[in-house]
Formats: C-alpha cells, structure tokens, sequence
C-alpha cells in the first residue's frame, strides 16, 4: 500500500491518456509528459501504460506499506526516500515504512513515480487516468488527498539503476494552423516572431501566454473540433496553448499545432517561464515522434540484458 501523506499542489493518478472518446466530449487527460511516465515503466519493466503518479511542484509526502521497487521521471523536485537523496531517471527500493517526499524546485514543475506491477485501479473507458473536470477515473475521479491509499503488489530488491531523460527545452515546434488566414498574419507573425512568457493562469487544460505585443482581434469561427497541442487565439490576443485536460471543441482562431514530440516540455514550464516558437514540417514532427520511441526501443533493449545479467 502506498499513503498519501501530503498531496502537495496537486498529484493525480495518469495513464497514456483515453481515446476514442472525444465525439462524446470526453477529453484525453494522461500525462502531460509521455516519455517520462514510458522511461519509469521501462525502468521497472512494467507494459508502457502503466498508470503512473504525476506531482505537480511537489511539498509532497507519500508513505510505502510494503516493499517495491518504484522509477522516479520528469522534473527535479528534489525527491528524497527518508534522508536520502532520489536522482529523475532512476529506479530505486523502498522499504516498509520508508517515506519518499519531494521538495519543490524553481526550474522542474511536475515529476513521476511508478511502482513495480502498478498500481491496483479500475479503468474507465480503457484508461486508468484522472478526468479531474468530469470526475472519473484514477482514483474515485479526484485529484488524490491526504490518507489516500493506493494498492501494489510486494516485490524482491531489484538493483538501483537510471536511464537518460532527453532534456526539457523552451523553444517550441509547431505546425501553421488553419485560421492564420481570418486573421491576416502569418503564424510567424503571430506566434514565431517574439518570446513569450507562460501566465499564471494555466493548468492541466491549457497554457496561456503573455507578451507585449498581442494581436487583439474581432474574429469568429464556428466551434470545432480540438486537441491537446491546438494554439488558439481568443479576442484579446494572448495565445492559450490547449493540454490534456482540455475541452474537446473551440471556438477561437487556431494559429498552430505543437508537434506531439515537443508537447512534453509543457509539463515543466511554469507561471513566468520565457518560451518561443518555430515553425516545422510534418516529416520533421514524424521523424521527431521516431527518435524519441528509437530512444525508448534501445533503452527497453538495454535494461532487459541488463537485469537479466544479474538474475
């Protein structure tokens, strides 16, 4: 059993994510960042979606009941297991009793713990991921609190080891988005040309961003069909950057779409955070989406000759 102690600012159960569900208003939710829930089940040998821990800043406590090997991902908020400084990428044990907790960190917003099998949930429409707006999934659909329990199976001490976490990055690819052309700009003009900063009023659902110069508009489009990764640009100017969490129709101008393989480095940016914006080609974003399953592929690779070494 692993406890809750202190949730901190928000720590949520998250899979991949649900699909197949959006013509019926159901969003996506899952993880913000993909490749680190992958790299902790690849570290502890779980299938690749396996529901995972995401903790958002941290000042978190969580408690282990019975002793597992656990993967921690993501951000570096400064994890420890009882006085013991934790390293993101690393697979570790923990003992009955033994606390992991996280500190928080000015330049990591979200980390990731998996345990050895799982944890033990119910999935709703094939994912075990927390709609945190519709409240299903996770753990009775809420973001996790104080006291919570979350069961596991026991496992044998595996061998500490770490995997590489391709870096988080501030500069952003994306694709030109349909409505450029209502506004009468170029999405490099509206969204390539500048920096921007990430506003405090962003979550799970959606990133807003702040610059000097925004572009105020009157325009309208029909409502439609939306996604995670979706830059639209309501009337007053500032851009919101749709994640997870979001709805599944819009009704704002679409200027970009982030290439999927960049939408991870959302998962760390927080309120303040100077970002920019290029743009790319589709077969630039696909080979981009390829490295990174190549980079995971070898590192599966790697870790199974290597706990078979010392079996």
């Amino acid at each position: 059993m692993l406890e809750i102690i202190k949730p901190g600012v928000l720590m949520c159960i998250q899979d991949l994510g649900r699909y197949g569900y959006r013509h019926l208003g159901v969003t996506q939710s899952g993880v913000l960042d993909p490749m680190s829930m992958k790299i902790a089940n690849i570290l502890l040998g779980n299938p690749p979606d396996t529901a995972v821990l995401e903790i958002t800043v941290g000042l978190s406590q969580l408690c282990f009941h019975q002793p597992t090997n656990f993967a921690l991902t993501g951000g570096d908020l400064n994890a420890r297991l009882d006085d013991g400084a934790l390293t993101p990428g690393w697979r570790y044990f923990a003992r009955p009793g033994q606390v992991l907790s996280f500190a928080s960190s000015p330049s990591a917003l979200r980390a990731y713990i998996s345990v050895e099998g799982g944890f033990n949930l119910h999935p709703v429409m094939g994912s075990d991921s927390t709609d945190l707006q519709a409240g299903f999934g996770g753990l009775e659909g809420k973001a996790l609190s104080a006291a919570d329990q979350l069961s596991y199976k026991t496992c044998s001490e595996k061998q500490s080891i770490g995997a590489l976490q391709p870096p988080y990055l501030n500069h952003i690819r994306v694709l030109p988005g349909p409505h450029c052309k209502h506004l009468k700009h170029s999405t490099e003009q509206l969204l390539c040309s500048q920096q921007w900063q990430v506003s405090a009023d962003s979550n799970r659902m959606g990133m807003r961003l702040n610059t000097s110069s925004q572009f105020s508009h009157q325009v309208t489009i029909n409502s439609q069909a939306v996604l995670p990764g979706t830059i639209q640009l309501p009337p007053t100017g500032a851009p919101i950057v749709l994640l997870n969490d979001c709805q599944t129709t819009g009704g704002y101008p679409m200027i970009a779409q982030v290439i999927s393989a960049d939408l991870r480095h959302f998962a760390q940016l927080a309120a303040g955070a100077q970002i920019s914006f290029s743009l790319t080609t589709q077969t630039e974003a696909r080979q981009e989406t390829q490295k990174q399953q190549n980079h995971l592929n070898q590192l599966r690779i790697a870790l199974t000759h290597r706990d078979r070494s010392f079996s």
